[in-house]
Order: structure tokens, then C-alpha cells, then sequence
């Protein structure tokens, strides 16, 4: 086919093709651009909500975390502070009674017989009962026992003596004696005393 066009024309064609191939590429690329810029603007937006959705999951787990840590501890505090005081308050009452009993005997009178020893008003004293041979045997017994050199009680009271009416089932020692009894409170008969000197 043999073309007549002059070639000004012939010239207009061919530029016109390759400007409508290049005006095609063109907005491909435009296209292929606003498509790459909105899917990395979507994809901006979806890791931002992301990284502040995690930080705020983040935060209220290092929260509770930090919240049923303080509170577990604080209560193993709280059981190992109580069963300190729990300790420290039955040990405080155990009485040494080998020790105890030998102080006993060697500050009571040769005419005096212990026949009963009972803890009294919260552990922190006793009830003594004697059998004696009369009233002053049961008096010294007293006055023994409340001396501060036998470093047994800080006071003793007699609480009743009689010496009639059969009192005691033995005749060589007709008088009974009720005496009560508080520990000093520096006593070495006692486990742990109130000032601290624990004794084992």
C-alpha cells in the first residue's frame, strides 16, 4: 500500500500514536502509584492502630501483672509476719518446768510438801497448793516465793490457808496453803522472757 500523506502528516500520525501509548503508560503509573501510595498509607494507619492496641494490651497487663504480684506479696508478708507473732507469742509462754520445778523445791521450806502447781491467768502466773505443818510454814512458803533473789515471781498472795477440819489427808502436815503466783518478767523459767533473753 503506498501512502500519499505528505510528510508533515505522516509525522503528526506517528507522534500522535506514540503520545496516546506514553498518555497510556502515564496514567498506569499514576494509577500504579495512588494504588502503592494508599495501600501504604492503609497499611500506616493498620500498624499505628496496632502498635497502639498492643501498647495499651501491654500496659494493662504489666498493670494487673504488677497488681496481683504486689498483692501476693504483701499477703506472704503478712502470713510470715503473723506467724512470726504467733510464734514468738507461744514461745513466750512455754515454761522451762525441769528448771522451774527445781527453783521451786529449793526455796520451799523443810516443813512445807508442794502437792499441786497450775498455770494461771493467760500462762503468765501460777496456783500453788502445799500441804504444811501450820500457818507459819505456809506464810514462809510465801515469803519465799516473793523474794526477788529466787528470780522466780515477781509477786505471790496467799489465797487461802486452812489448817482445820481434816484440810489435808496428811496428818503430819494438817495446814493447806492456796497461794498465786505472777512471773517476773525477767524470770529465766520461761522459753523467751519479756526482756528478750531467751532461754533453751
Amino acid at each position: 500500500m503506498i501512502n500519499l500523506l505528505p510528510p508533515e502528516t505522516k509525522e503528526m500520525y506517528y507522534y500522535g500514536k506514540r503520545n496516546r501509548v506514553l498518555a497510556h503508560w502515564i496514567i498506569m503509573i499514576v494509577l500504579c502509584l495512588a494504588g502503592g501510595m494508599a495501600i501504604t498509607a492503609g497499611g500506616y494507619i493498620y500498624i499505628n492502630r496496632t502498635i497502639t492496641s498492643t501498647k495499651q494490651d501491654l500496659a494493662s497487663s504489666q498493670q494487673q501483672l504488677n497488681s496481683l504480684n504486689q498483692a501476693s506479696v504483701q499477703k506472704q508478708v503478712t502470713d510470715i509476719s503473723n506467724n512470726i507473732k504467733l510464734s514468738v507469742q507461744v514461745l513466750s509462754k512455754e515454761i522451762l518446768f525441769s528448771k522451774l520445778l527445781q527453783q521451786l523445791g529449793a526455796v520451799t521450806p523443810n516443813n512445807v510438801i508442794l502437792t499441786n502447781l497450775s498455770i494461771t491467768q493467760g500462762q503468765s502466773g501460777v496456783d500453788l497448793t502445799a500441804d504444811t505443818t501450820n500457818y507459819a510454814a505456809a506464810t514462809q512458803l510465801q515469803v519465799n516465793l516473793a523474794d526477788p533473789k529466787n528470780q522466780i515471781f515477781g509477786s505471790a498472795d496467799i489465797e487461802n490457808i486452812n489448817c482445820s477440819g481434816g484440810a489435808s489427808t496428811n496428818t503430819s502436815y494438817p495446814c493447806v496453803v492456796t497461794i498465786r503466783a505472777l512471773f517476773d518478767q525477767s524470770n529465766p523459767f520461761l522459753f523467751i522472757n519479756s526482756g528478750g533473753k531467751g532461754k533453751s
